[in-house]
């Protein structure tokens, strides 16, 4: 029998794990964003925080040795959980040999920076309501978020771990450093709130950043699926040059440039206004007079 298989109420501890790691020649990858939550109450607060239960569908990211993976199935979710790293799936198919509502899909989230991977599509439900709760690989942590939110059937929610630095940019709120593309991409469709910190000494190994768990909850009535994509453009626009004025930034987008002086008035804003001060109200009433958009 497996010294990985787990003990009613508790994991194997640690030492196991290491072990099992030193075995198959693993080392940390910081590409891969490898650091392991070891603090099962942590892992237990996270769970309960996602407020996920008896058949809920989650889809985790990182499964690692599966520790987060363990407390979900103990919460009686259904999970479809993906690793990219082939050592840790041998460990966590061990720890979890014997979940019968537990799938494990091998191999990278993302096909692209802008798409999830066709294994993982697949293994979502089309039309059921479902969540992603994760210690998220600090490499993918936005890209991923940003895919899932633009699926047509997006999570419910998403209860993520993430370097903090990356949670305060996801609840961020305008005229303030933080605020930006992803903020305004993820805010478009759902609430946000800062959770809790996680302290660095809880992983291994001990990250050098801040980390943080952040909830994102959907919104009951989410923006359009065309003005969400429009959206996304105009914000990718204006950030890139955020403390300019929209007068100027708009004016080189247009030709000719009184076609900016245009839209900026059917907004109802003024041209001295900057990008990083817009709020989500206020872009949508840009999106809504953008002139190069004439099919909205």
């Amino acid at each position: 029998m497996s010294e990985l298989v787990p003990k009613e109420g508790g994991r194997p501890q640690w030492s196991v794990f290491k072990a099992a790691l030193e075995t198959r020649g693993f080392r940390p990858s910081r590409r891969f964003g490898q650091n392991f939550l070891l603090d099962e109450n942590m892992v237990r607060a996270i769970v309960r925080d996602a407020g996920v239960g008896p058949g809920d569908r989650v889809l985790e990211v990182g499964s690692g040795c599966g520790f987060l993976s363990l407390q979900l199935l103990r919460a009686g979710v259904d999970l479809v959980s993906v690793e990219v790293d082939a050592r840790l799936v041998e460990i966590t198919r061990e720890l979890l040999a014997n979940e019968p509502r537990f799938r494990l899909v091998e191999g990278d989230v993302l096909a692209s920076k802008h798409v999830l991977a066709p294994t993982v599509l697949a293994a979502l439900p089309l039309d059921a309501p479902w969540h992603l709760v994760s210690n998220l690989p600090y490499s993918v942590s936005g890209p991923v978020m940003a895919c899932a939110a633009d699926l047509v059937n997006a999570p419910a929610s998403m209860t993520v771990l993430v370097q903090k630095e990356m949670a305060l940019r996801v609840a961020a709120q305008p005229a303030t450093d933080d605020w930006g593309p992803l903020s305004v991409r993820l805010q478009v469709d759902y609430t946000t709130e800062l959770v809790r910190d996680v302290p660095s000494g809880l992983f291994w190994p001990r990250p050098k950043v801040e980390s943080s768990v952040v909830r994102l909850t959907r919104r009951p009535e989410p923006w359009p699926v065309l003005e969400r994509r429009a959206l996304s453009r105009l914000v990718d626009e204006l950030f890139q040059r955020r403390r300019q004025s929209l007068g100027r930034v708009l004016g080189d987008l247009c030709t000719p440039r009184e076609v900016a002086r245009e839209w900026i008035e059917r907004a109802g804003l003024e041209p001295a206004m900057r990008a990083e001060d817009l709020d989500l109200a206020t872009l949508r009433r840009l999106v809504r007079a953008d002139p190069r958009e004439p099919d909205r």
